[in-house]
């Protein structure tokens, strides 16, 4: 259940991204942060996406903390973002707000995976 719910939030993320970024370029004329949240942002959901076809449940773990990595990086540049007023406070409420979810959803599958695989 759970693991459906990341599937689904790392893609419609993703999706918010890529328009998020043509925002970015288009309307704000942001072109080096923009460039670092579209990578980023997106490749939550790859990654996501990657482990399931992990070879092991280590390698599944590894893929989603590679997964939970980016998503941190990602919330770094919309945090900076935020800060140096390219974006507006609710513009980031928005975006941050999805994110947490999808980190809480990886922080507990990941938590869940490591207590599965030492028993």
């Amino acid at each position: 259940m759970e693991q459906n719910a990341l599937n689904r939030k790392s893609l419609e993320f993703a999706v918010r991204i890529v328009r998020f970024y043509r925002f970015l370029t288009e309307e704000k004329k942001e072109f080096v942060i923009s460039k670092q949240i579209l990578r980023s942002g997106t490749s939550i959901g790859a990654n996501v996406r990657e482990s399931k076809n992990a070879q092991s449940p280590m390698d599944f773990i590894h893929k989603l903390n590679i997964a939970l990595k980016e998503a941190d990086e990602t919330q770094y540049w919309l945090e900076v973002l935020q800060l140096s007023e390219t974006i507006t406070t609710e513009e980031f409420d928005s975006l941050n707000n999805n994110l947490k979810e999808i980190i809480a959803l990886l922080t507990s599958i990941i938590k869940t995976m490591k207590k599965q695989t030492t028993e």
